[in-house]
């Protein structure tokens, strides 16, 4: 184990690693919510990665592969393929897997802010700026696809 130290209860990091759990939270609601094994394989791999990325904000000598990252964009690619393009804004919600999953998406994408404002206090690695990126642009593809397999229709937002 490495050496301990005490952390404020409001530090940025302690902001960093809440936004990070609390998203992982929800992405264990949405696993709960979901009958196909495939899918929760898929978010389960996501919640391996959270917590690797909390280590790593906690101050851990690891990091998260470039694969991975690259996986995520593969699998965007693959299911955006298959479901209707996307010309408006939509509204986030349909089934409540995919509801779940647009909040933790909502989540990661604070957690990016308030990784890229600790960035400035603490060497972040930009490898988990890009990770926490496409993330968030993952899960949001993630919970159309999900909705989409489920026959539940995009709320558009009409101006």
């Amino acid at each position: 184990m490495g050496e301990r130290r005490r952390v404020s209860k409001d530090s940025l990091e302690i902001e960093v690693l809440g936004a990070i759990d609390e998203a992982n939270s929800f992405l264990g609601l949405t696993i709960a919510f979901l009958d196909e094994q495939y899918l929760k394989n898929k978010i389960t791999q996501v919640q391996n990665a959270l917590f690797k990325l909390g280590s790593i904000i906690a101050g851990a000598k690891l990091s998260i592969p470039k694969s991975v990252v690259k996986k995520y964009e593969k699998e965007i690619d693959e299911w955006t393929k298959v479901m209707p393009p996307i010309t408006n804004f939509i509204f986030p919600g349909g089934s409540k897997p995919a509801a779940f999953l647009f909040t933790a998406r909502t989540i990661v994408r604070r957690a990016e802010r308030l990784i890229v404002k600790l960035s400035k206090e603490k060497n972040i690695s930009p490898s988990i700026l890009v990770y926490i990126n496409r993330l968030s642009d993952y899960l949001f593809t993630l919970a159309r696809y999900i909705n989409f397999r489920q026959g539940v229709k995009e709320n558009i937002w009409k101006r």
